[in-house]
Parts: C-alpha cells; sequence; structure tokens
C-alpha cells in the first residue's frame, strides 16, 4: 500500500459575509496516495478548483486541515518552510491563454520559478534545463525565445506543464487542464501527463467535469456537488456501479462514440435530496465510500 502524500480533513472554504457564507467547500475530507492519479469531478461551481486552490495556499482556509507529507500546510509560518511547500506542489491552471505572461518568452515564463528559488544561476545550466524541460513535454529548444501568442493551445498548456515541472514537485494539481483545449488536443496532453508521472513519479489531483476522461487517467475518482464529496471510489467501481444519485445522473449524460446508443440512452435527471442530520460517510462497498445516511445508502444502493 503506497503512504499518504495528502490528508485533507474537515475542509471548510466559506467566502462572503459571516452571516450569511457562500459555503464553496463545506466539510470535505479525502486522501491522495503517493504514485496514484484522484480525479475531483463535478459540475462548474460545485468547489473544484476552489479545493485545489486552498490545497495549495492560494486561499487561506476557513476550517479544517490539510495535511502534506504529514504536515500541516497551514502551519508554515518560516518562508523556508513555506518555499520548500512550493517546490514540492505545484499546479497546472485551466486556461493556457490567461496563466501565461504575454510579454514574457516561453524561456522565462519556465526560469521565473528559478530566480525565485535561486536555482540554476549559471547561464549555460539554466539554458540546458529550459530546453530539457521544453522536450520532456514535446516541444523544441527553439522554443524558448517564442512569446506566448506565437503558440497554440496545446502549445501554451504544454508551456504551463513544463513550468510546473520547472521545481520537480512530487505532487501537481492539475485544475481542468484540457477543458480549453479542443478534443483531438485534450488527448495528447492527457498521455503526456501519463506519461510525465511514470517517468517522473509523480501524484495528482486531476480536477475536470468530463468523467470519461478522469476515469482514463485517475485511479480513483471523488464526485463532487455543492461543496461536499458525494462518493469516491476506484475509478473503475464509481463507472461501473455508481451508488449516489448525482452520480448516476453525471454518467448518463456523458457522450458516447456510438451513434445508435445516443439515440436511445435515457439521461437520468438528478432531483436534490437534503442530506439529513445523520448523514456521514459511509463505506458501501470495500473501498466504495457514499455520503448520506444509512437508510439513504441503503435505498440508493437498492433502486
Amino acid at each position: 500500500m503506497a503512504e499518504k502524500i495528502l490528508e485533507v480533513k474537515g475542509l471548510k472554504q466559506y467566502f462572503g459575509s459571516k452571516k450569511s457564507p457562500i459555503k464553496a467547500i463545506d466539510g470535505i475530507s479525502f486522501d491522495v496516495y503517493e504514485g496514484e492519479t484522484l480525479g475531483l469531478v463535478g459540475e462548474s461551481g460545485c468547489g473544484k478548483s476552489t479545493t485545489g486552490r486552498s490545497i495549495i495556499r492560494l486561499y487561506d482556509i476557513t476550517d479544517g486541515q490539510i495535511l502534506f507529507k504529514g504536515k500541516n500546510v497551514n502551519d508554515y509560518k518560516s518562508r523556508k518552510d513555506a518555499m520548500q511547500f512550493n517546490r514540492e506542489m505545484q499546479m497546472i491552471f485551466q486556461d493556457p491563454y490567461a496563466s501565461l505572461n504575454p510579454r514574457m518568452t516561453a524561456g522565462e515564463i519556465i526560469a521565473e520559478a528559478f530566480d525565485i528559488h535561486s536555482l540554476y544561476k549559471n547561464k549555460a545550466e539554466r539554458r540546458e534545463k529550459i530546453g530539457s524541460l521544453l522536450e520532456s513535454v514535446g516541444l523544441n529548444r527553439e522554443h524558448a525565445n517564442r512569446y506566448a501568442h506565437e503558440f497554440s493551445g496545446g502549445q501554451r498548456q504544454r508551456i504551463g506543464i513544463a513550468r510546473a515541472l520547472s521545481l520537480d514537485p512530487s505532487f501537481i494539481i492539475a485544475d481542468e487542464p484540457i477543458s480549453a483545449l479542443d478534443v483531438s488536443i485534450q488527448a495528447q496532453v492527457v498521455n503526456l501527463l501519463k506519461q510525465l508521472q511514470q517517468e517522473r513519479g509523480l501524484t495528482y489531483l486531476f480536477i475536470a467535469h468530463d468523467l470519461s476522461m478522469v476515469k482514463y487517467i485517475s485511479d480513483r475518482i471523488a464526485v463532487m456537488y455543492r461543496g461536499k464529496i458525494l462518493e469516491l471510489g476506484q475509478a473503475d467501481e464509481i463507472y461501473n456501479h455508481p451508488i449516489h444519485p448525482y452520480t448516476k445522473s453525471l454518467l448518463s449524460a456523458v457522450p458516447q462514440p456510438n451513434p445508435e446508443y445516443e439515440r436511445k440512452r435515457v439521461r437520468i435527471p438528478y432531483k436534490h435530496e437534503e442530506a439529513p442530520e445523520n448523514a456521514e460517510v459511509i463505506e458501501a462497498r470495500p473501498g466504495h465510500f457514499v455520503y448520506g445516511s444509512q437508510e439513504q445508502v441503503s435505498r440508493w444502493m437498492n433502486s
């Protein structure tokens, strides 16, 4: 059994006033194991991206604990601890157009982290590192001198991936890294992420709303809705044996390449059912967790 690299316990992220807060994340808990990919899925506005940004400390969390390699990330007081954490955990952002500085070349974008962390001060060593990072994501060394607007969307996202790899992290949060790309390019980027994971021993939190792509890249899947994780389990188990009505509704909406099947397919509408006070995370099957009361989970499993 692989070791836990990330533990999220009772995480809450509220925005707005204290009297009427917007509960973007409402007490979620999950673990990510070293070397795996945990897919976090759900509709727009459910709290997926906020979860990723809270874990990497872009937001000050409202409540809960985030343990990375056994240490509470919110306890980091010194600049040294924060800098070490930033080297270990990196993020790939959703929009490859907005996340790259148009006034910087690809080489300067990748090398920005070197300056912050005082790495590769020798020009030749620095140039070699930038070139190897570009090649590792399927680009050429000559691309280092081009500006962001000279690249396609897929190439820009590759630069974003190279930037995330520049500090040799062990954990990467991929925040919908393919949603802004053409379908033909999405598979290339996902295959690149899988290849880099094997080569570098990376661990991913892969955030997306495309369940078919998440199933392809993920070892386990967590389904999120209105700030709560409703279901979590092995990718094949979630895909083939969903329990929560919301998961069933999501899966029924996944497009299929078979036109005959598409015509006959029945989409399952989701009718929101408030969780009672006694709702908890229940292990309905080995390694398959569902949020609800015992009565609800029994009913969902038999429906």
